[in-house]
């Protein structure tokens, strides 16, 4: 028997279905006997969900065809809510994997925060997880973390609590499943909370599931939404978030404290991530440096987040003295100066092929000459100040 929630508050039940006509009337029963605030919106299903949707008059039914994806059916059944006055939103899937009496975690978190996406954990390890969906909430929950920061342990939940008005200004691209992976990093970009509440799940023996999931179209699609979502957090969200935090109170002395002075890893490794981190933040390489930084920083044992911030180097203001310097230092390479060419209207062929020359060349010898003198500068610092802190 389902748990009386706790919080009934403008909490609304969404549930986005297709084609789920023989699980859809047990889940709306089991819904109801917790709340009355349902609203089901009907993806365009072609079997006959709409005869099951008659008998519960009391649900609130969106309804359209064709079939447009979940992430269409998500993002028209959050504004449906808005209208309806809801303020938040739990989602659940209309295939009876879900538990009607979690929903009581859910109204219970809707109480306390106001700005915060949950979702429910399930347990991947129980009888009957398909072992794809444990392998692509692996590789979901990695890339989530290199886009974010944050760590969780099933970011492919379906079963989630959404803050509807947090999300009102957002923009969205996706239309499948996918949604659920850009609607979590673009909220956590937002300042959105994301937490993880315990939930059950129930999966069904292989031969009586039913899934629209499409690994080779949705597993493309779910690829290059991580493509562009880690280009975007390398390129300016991870920059953006740095320099916000190193200028916030008390900001600057913890990054010290926490990863510079730390006494449990040697000077030499410390000095070698921070020239690591500065060569790799002035290789011509925009938009990647501090991707192709971590993954290097893993590679040979470095800190990565000492890499990381090293790479820093490369934030919006001081992008123009590095590439002026980049030009000045390639001066070596060529045989007519084109540093003050960029600044020149009567910009030709030939003289972007000798600007794109001088700068690639300049840039790596500065990379090197920088990391070089960081990495070394970096080691004498922290050797004098171990030592004055050996000698108190």
């Amino acid at each position: 028997m389902a748990e009386t929630p706790t919080y009934n508050g403008n909490v609304c039940v969404l549930i986005p279905t297709y084609n789920n006509a023989t699980t859809l009337g047990d889940v709306l029963r089991d819904v109801l006997a917790c709340t009355p605030h349902v609203i089901v919106v009907n993806d365009g299903a072609t079997d006959h969900t709409a005869e099951v949707l008659e008998q519960f008059p009391e649900v609130s039914v969106l309804a359209y065809r064709p079939n447009r994806g979940k992430g269409i059916a998500l993002r028209r059944g959050f504004r449906f809510a808005l209208e309806q006055g809801y303020d938040y939103a739990i989602t659940m899937d209309a295939d009876g994997q879900h538990y009607a009496s979690d929903l009581a975690v859910f109204f219970e978190k809707a109480g306390q925060e106001e700005t915060a996406i949950y979702i429910g954990a399930r347990n991947l390890q129980q009888e009957n997880m398909p072992g794809k969906n444990t392998f692509a909430n692996k590789f979901s929950n990695f890339w989530f973390y290199v886009e974010t920061g944050l760590k969780g342990p099933d970011t492919q939940s379906g079963y989630r609590l959404y803050p509807l008005h947090a999300m009102r200004n957002m923009r969205f691209a996706c239309t499948k499943y996918e949604f659920e992976i850009e609607v979590l990093v673009k909220s956590a970009w937002k300042g959105v909370k994301i937490d993880w509440v315990p939930v059950q799940v129930y999966y069904p023996p292989a031969e009586e599931r039913v899934s629209h999931f499409r690994p080779f179209r949705d597993f493309s699609r779910i690829s290059v939404l991580n493509t562009v979502l880690v280009t975007i957090a390398f390129a300016y969200i991870h920059p953006r978030n740095f320099i916000r935090f190193l200028f916030s109170k008390g900001g600057f002395r913890q990054l010290m404290r926490t990863y510079l002075f730390n006494p449990e890893e040697t000077t030499r490794r410390k000095a070698l991530s921070i020239g690591f981190g500065v060569f790799m933040g002035i290789v011509p390489i925009w938009g990647f440096q501090m991707l192709t930084a971590v993954v290097l920083a893993a590679f040979f044992r470095l800190n990565k987040a000492l890499v990381l911030i090293a790479s820093n180097i490369s934030m919006p203001p001081l992008i123009p003295l590095i590439v002026y310097l980049s030009f000045l230092m390639g001066r070596l390479y060529v045989s007519e100066d084109a540093t003050w060419v960029i600044f020149s209207k009567d910009l030709s062929i030939e003289s972007m092929k000798q600007n794109i020359f001088q700068y690639i060349t300049g840039s790596l010898t500065l990379a090197v000459l920088a990391g070089t003198l960081a990495g070394l500068a970096t080691y004498v610092l922290l050797a004098i100040f171990r030592k004055k802190r050996m000698a108190a």
